[in-house]
């Protein structure tokens, strides 16, 4: 296939992918960071109107709690199954239907009478995000030409941030000066801005991956890992020996164990395991689940300590990590270009290093202790570091994978990050020392940095496993066989 070679609108010749630096090309990023950011503005905006949302609806904690959860569930337990689909039916297609999935869910999210309904349109608008987020970087991708596909990672990383950055200040300004309805209309212009960019994307043509009608496949992983993220969400609260969590985690567990097998044995599963026999790309998930986690958490834990700590305004407190979203914004879309040369492997490896540096700075901070010198330095090590790994990161996993299994691989990366959030989010409590205690600011004045300098550690572990494990070239060696094509679902033998 010929390579545009242009930077105008036009492409190359018949078939030929479009360039960063064409028509084509900036509407493709700004499509893809559009509906990037507003799986992120859903992620992270709602926190900030958690207390407004239990008053307004009369809602009890572990309601508004699953107002948050439902969201992250849906997602994390349909991501797999979305990939699948993108592969099969077009990512352009896919990406479509989830951005009106999540327009709808987010007008009956500002329109719910009662916390119960608002959660289900939650849950809706999780199954939105999670055909969004696969097909969104599967798209972008996938419908560059290669030589411009890491500097466009690298573009859509730095700008999709802001959606973590503006969310939470953008959601609160609408809580305090209307109401917490309007923060799920928030995301509406964003969705129209974006169908009316994808006017001028294409559905690249290219040979797509049999779909598997895996129901059995996808139940097995809806329940294991909603299942697992419900236990690890419910233990905090209700305990870790009880029987709800318990039965959550036990069905979790083997549902996932079980899903194994059965993939094994399928012609076209959702999930080809065969993905997992590529070095690379198992080291690149298991990175993801430790680095992701421990960022996760390590935010979650500075913003804890600048409140019950330092005294810090929950204002002051949420825009005390501001500079690593700047910092990062700035570098990141710089090092497509680097790895274009140098490979995916040294910069994933020195930029996971920084942010481990970042939290051993950051366990540092004491009360009495000044911004400018117990957080600011923190924050701008791992805005640094951040802007070195992404895109690295996002391309390596792309790039161990055929083109054909691009929206199955994203999903899988994307699911490996949320685990890993979930997972070490969840056992802060433990880190702490807290066990089930509600009240963090004791655990916090005694264990803060010990917590802090665990998550170091484990960002140093998946920067090893980066370092040893991940190929140093620009695109890896090693191959999935590509599925065998169908005909009316059955599998038909190739040579």
């Amino acid at each position: 296939m010929a390579e545009n070679t242009t930077t105008g609108d036009a492409p190359a010749g018949p078939g030929a992918l479009p360039a960063l630096r064409s028509g084509t090309g900036f509407a493709l990023v700004a499509a893809t960071v559009l509906a990037s950011m507003v799986g992120f503005l859903d992620a992270y905006m709602v926190n900030v109107a958690v207390p407004a949302i239990g008053a307004g609806l009369r809602a009890g904690v572990s309601q508004v709690q699953w107002v948050l959860t439902g969201y992250l569930v849906t997602v994390a337990s349909l991501l797999l199954l979305a990939g699948a689909l993108a592969d099969h039916f077009g990512r352009r297609r896919i990406l479509v239907v989830g951005l009106g999935i999540m327009f709808v869910a987010s007008l009956c999210c500002a329109a719910a009478p009662n916390v119960e309904l608002l959660i289900a349109a939650r849950a809706v608008q999780g199954v939105g995000g999670a055909l969004v987020v696969p097909s969104s970087l599967a798209l972008l991708n996938g419908t560059l030409r290669p030589t411009d596909r890491a500097k466009g990672i690298g573009v859509w990383a730095g700008v999709s941030t802001l959606g973590t950055t503006l969310g939470p200040y953008g959601g609160g300004w609408l809580v305090d000066h209307g109401s917490w309805r309007y923060i799920f209309l928030l995301n509406v212009p964003l969705i129209a801005a974006a169908y009316w960019v994808l006017r001028r994307v294409p559905e690249v043509d290219r040979t797509r991956r049999p779909l598997s009608l895996d129901l059995a496949g996808g139940l097995l992983t809806v329940l294991g890992l909603g299942g697992v993220i419900y236990a690890l969400t419910a233990g905090p609260d209700s305990g870790w020996a009880s029987t709800p969590v318990l039965t959550a985690a036990a069905i979790g567990l083997v549902c996932l164990i079980a899903l194994v097998p059965l993939e094994q044995r399928r012609a076209a599963p959702m999930v080809r395991t065969a993905l997992f026999r590529i070095r690379q790309f198992v080291a690149i998930n298991a990175t993801t689940v430790l680095f992701y986690g421990a960022i996760s958490a390590a935010a979650y834990l500075v913003v804890l300590q600048c409140q019950l700590q330092l005294g810090y305004s929950a204002t002051a407190a949420g825009a005390a990590l501001v500079p690593e979203s700047v910092v990062f914004l700035i570098v990141s879309p710089l090092v497509g270009g680097l790895v274009a040369r140098v490979g995916t492997r040294w910069p994933m490896t020195v930029g996971i290093l920084i942010v481990a540096g970042g939290f051993v700075w950051l366990s540092a901070a004491r009360p009495g202790d000044g911004y400018l010198t117990a957080i600011l330095p923190g924050a701008i090590l791992w805005g640094l570091g951040l802007g070195l790994a992404v895109a690295p990161l996002t391309a390596a996993v792309l790039a161990a994978v055929d083109d054909s299994d691009l929206g199955e691989a994203s999903a899988i990366n994307d699911a490996a990050s949320r685990v890993g959030g979930v997972i070490l989010v969840a056992l802060v409590p433990a880190l702490l020392g807290a066990g089930g205690s509600r009240d963090l600011v004791q655990p916090l004045a005694g264990n803060y940095r010990t917590a802090m300098l665990v998550l170091a550690g484990l960002a140093i572990v998946s920067a090893v496993v980066t370092s040893v494990f991940v190929a140093s070239g620009r695109r890896p060696s090693a191959r999935v066989p590509a599925a065998p094509p169908r005909v009316h679902g059955c599998a038909v033998p190739t040579r």
